[in-house]
């Protein structure tokens, strides 16, 4: 999931609509509210006060946009600048893991492969390159807005949580800490398995923040349990989105109980290293307004943490990684 910084998105994103929800996954949840103001503006305070945050610079240079998300939106925008730092954490992290599975799932030459919450292009540009000129790969998420067209792949705004399948026979789907953030996860699993062919291989990999609750398991002073405290802050936020904690664990029972066959997974969390306190500053950083805003940190508390960080004094710990897949009979 490695990207480059993009402007934000484009106005004519912003008033494009959501289709409705399909049967089944309920009501689609509100887009998230976005308001712009003269940048350097006092009124950001109050704007975050009440839960807003920093999305993106507007590309005329003067304003920048603050974003609060709607009922059900997701805590972790796209929108927001410090996706990408994300993003490109993410994929040092847990890419070559990734792969590896794929390719053990015998993704070849002419398969039609679904990359669902893709979010950058680092896992669907693989699957491209992978399934060749006689394949096919579709590349989901809500907002598209890190993923480049004409790359091998094709592009659709779609909400997995909210909306049917774009299609049905793929050779592979693949997700990646996507369901663990959707409410409806079940009946978006059932889908999932739907729109496979027969013989066709599901992957999912989700986090189990409860397995795994801390930022440093090496709790030896005040740094790291300030980066603890502030792990918990991040997971009761979550919690409050209908996140589930434990999501991950469940995997591979939810794959036999959706019908799949020939059920295996595997977990794992990286611990230390460059691309492990690059993925908590980008966290912490795009949550900042909300953690403040919600009385769970304090801006001296986060700029501490910052700190430490930089100085290279915190060996950071992700989320256990739970990857799990399946065959559909």
């Amino acid at each position: 999931m490695d990207r480059a910084l993009l402007p934000g998105p484009s106005a004519a994103r912003q008033r494009r609509g959501r289709r409705g929800a399909a049967p089944g996954y309920g009501r689609a949840p509100r887009r998230p509210v976005r308001l712009g103001i003269i940048g350097g503006s006092r009124a950001r305070r109050l704007y975050e006060r009440h839960g807003f945050a920093h999305a993106y610079d507007d590309p005329n240079g003067l304003d920048e946009v603050l974003e609060a998300p709607g009922d059900g939106g997701y805590l972790l925008s796209n929108a927001q600048a410090e996706a990408g730092r994300r993003f490109g954490a993410l994929a040092e992290l847990f890419d070559p893991g990734t792969f590896r599975r794929l390719a053990a799932l015998g993704v070849a030459p002419g398969w039609s492969c679904w990359e669902v919450g893709a979010g950058s292009p680092s896992v669907p540009a693989w699957l491209a390159a992978r399934v060749g000129p006689t394949g096919r790969v579709l590349a989901t998420d809500i907002d598209v807005s890190w993923l480049p067209a004409g790359a091998g792949y094709e592009v659709r705004r779609h909400d997995v949580g909210a909306e049917p399948p774009l299609g049905d026979g793929f050779d592979l789907i693949h997700a990646r800490l996507v369901l663990v953030h959707v409410p409806q996860r079940a009946a978006a699993l059932s889908a999932l398995v739907g729109a496979l062919r027969p013989g066709g291989r599901l992957l999912l990999e989700e986090a189990d923040p409860a397995l795994q609750p801390l930022a440093c398991p090496d709790e030896a002073g005040e740094d790291e349990r300030r980066a603890n405290r502030l792990r918990h802050a991040f997971r009761s936020l979550m919690a409050e989105r209908g996140v589930d904690l434990a999501y991950g664990r469940t995997l591979p029972r939810a794959l036999r109980t959706a019908g799949l066959v020939n059920v295996a997974g595997e977990s794992s969390f990286p611990f230390g290293g460059a691309a492990s306190a690059r993925l908590e500053r980008a966290t912490i950083e795009q949550l900042r307004a909300r953690l403040t805003a919600s009385g769970r940190a304090t801006d001296a508390e986060i700029d501490a943490h910052l700190a430490a960080l930089d100085a290279g004094r915190l060996d950071i710990a992700t989320a256990a990684m739970i990857s799990a897949w399946g065959t559909r009979p």
